[in-house]
């Protein structure tokens, strides 16, 4: 018998008949001879319509107050998720995070998970329950509730896989697995049968929006197979897992994008030790995460600068670096928004030299100028003016070879261990 943890977003529960669907496929799931616990997120926009109602009534949104609040939506799932399975005459359980034994760091909003105790959730298991347990939450040492921050309901089903020792984590969606990229931008993007966590860790921080890297890191660290799948069709979904099998002639596994990029630049800026440290110490105090860093040529011993950010911490980062200026002087200060980040992601380019080249060859011939650039082992991203980015996203995928039709696959589902 198999041990699965089966997540389900919320918009596979969004509704009623959403809520009966994903109960019939849990039902089946035991009937194929499996243990099964479910996680679930909020129903629908439960948690966007919980926030407006707060801002209503208090424009300051105290942390430990929206976490009292915004919890009530999971815990709405499991108890309906639960009644619904109950209906068609199985035995569940729902567990709040709590409940299931989830121990978290004291912070509101955003608290990562130090413990889990699950001990509650294996002995419902043993008695033949199917186990609801809600996502996105937790209890600190001092007894306060806490959420887990953006994605957290991944990161509750990959963490709660591990400690369970499951034999896989299936992550429903409405999409039905990681493609080559967007395919509302190319029409011919793939569908990939599996994809290594590097890469998809990878993918997930560059603006693929499937899964979160948190629970992506999770799964690396505790080597929990994760399938990504649909919960409106039965498709084979997405392999993530340690090492993904290799495509003939294909180095580049998927494109990214990210709109959510502005760019600063601080201009004549002393050339001495630790001006650099000074200043993103600075920004990193605020809890603003810098992405791409460059720095240009120096000229009369003064220096430029450029970063990214995303846009909601634009005029922040701005404020921290103006209130720096009588201890790190500078001349100018100015930023850019319209930007997007591309990013082209594969474990193939570690051993085939020229990706990069070609990525910026193919770049320039769509009349695109590049504004920074960063790389890795496996990826390399280029900020640029957002104005042409289908186009470009476009003649990137054709030129890596990741359109559908033109695919030679080596390996695939039949060949998973």
């Amino acid at each position: 018998m198999s041990l699965f943890v089966m997540k389900f977003g919320g918009s596979s529960v969004g509704d009623t008949e959403r809520m009966q669907r994903v109960a019939r496929r849990v039902a089946q799931k035991q009937d194929e001879g499996h243990q099964c616990v479910v996680v679930v997120s909020a129903m629908g926009d439960t948690t966007d319509e919980l926030i407006d109602q707060a801002k209503i009534l208090n424009d300051k949104l105290p942390a430990r107050e929206m976490d009292m609040l915004l919890t009530t939506g999971e815990q709405i799932s499991i108890a309906l998720l639960s009644m619904a399975i109950q209906s068609l005459g199985r035995e569940t359980v729902s567990y709040t995070g709590w409940q299931a034994g989830f121990r978290t760091e004291p912070v509101h909003g955003k608290a990562r998970i130090t413990d889990i105790q699950p001990e509650r959730v294996l002995r419902s298991l043993e008695e033949g329950k199917i186990v609801i347990v809600a996502g996105f939450q937790g209890i600190s040492e001092e007894g306060e509730i806490t959420t887990l921050g953006r994605g957290g309901s991944d990161t509750t089903a990959v963490a709660l896989a591990a400690a369970i020792k499951a034999d896989a984590c299936e992550i429903y969606t409405d999409v039905d697995g990681v493609y080559s990229t967007d395919p509302r931008i190319v029409k011919v993007a793939r569908k990939l049968s599996e994809i290594s966590y590097d890469e998809m860790l990878e993918l997930a921080h560059l603006g693929t929006a499937v899964l979160h890297p948190r629970a992506v890191e999770y799964a690396k660290h505790s080597k929990v197979p994760l399938v990504v799948r649909s919960s409106f069709t039965y498709n084979e979904g997405t392999v993530v897992k340690e090492e993904a099998a290799l495509e003939q002639g294909v180095v580049v596994s998927g494109i990214a994008y990210d709109k959510n990029v502005a760019r600063i630049s601080i201009l004549g800026v002393e050339d001495i030790p630790g001006v650099l440290a000074g200043m993103f110490g600075a920004l990193a105090r605020e809890q603003i995460d810098v992405d791409i860093i460059v720095q240009s040529g120096i000229s009369d011993g003064k220096a430029d600068f450029s970063f990214t950010v995303t846009l909601d911490d634009r005029e922040r980062a701005i404020e921290v670096i103006q209130g720096m200026e009588s201890i790190l002087p500078f001349r100018e200060i100015t930023s850019e928004d319209g930007l997007v980040k591309i990013s082209i992601v594969g474990a193939g380019m570690v051993s085939h030299p020229g990706v990069a080249a070609q990525m910026f060859e193919v770049i320039s011939s769509q009349g695109v100028n590049i504004k920074m650039v960063s790389t890795s082992e496996i990826k390399v991203s280029c900020v640029v003016e957002g104005t042409k980015l289908n186009e470009v996203i476009r003649a990137l995928h054709t030129a890596y070879k990741l359109d559908a039709e033109v695919q030679a696959f080596v390996g695939g589902p039949q060949d998973r261990r």
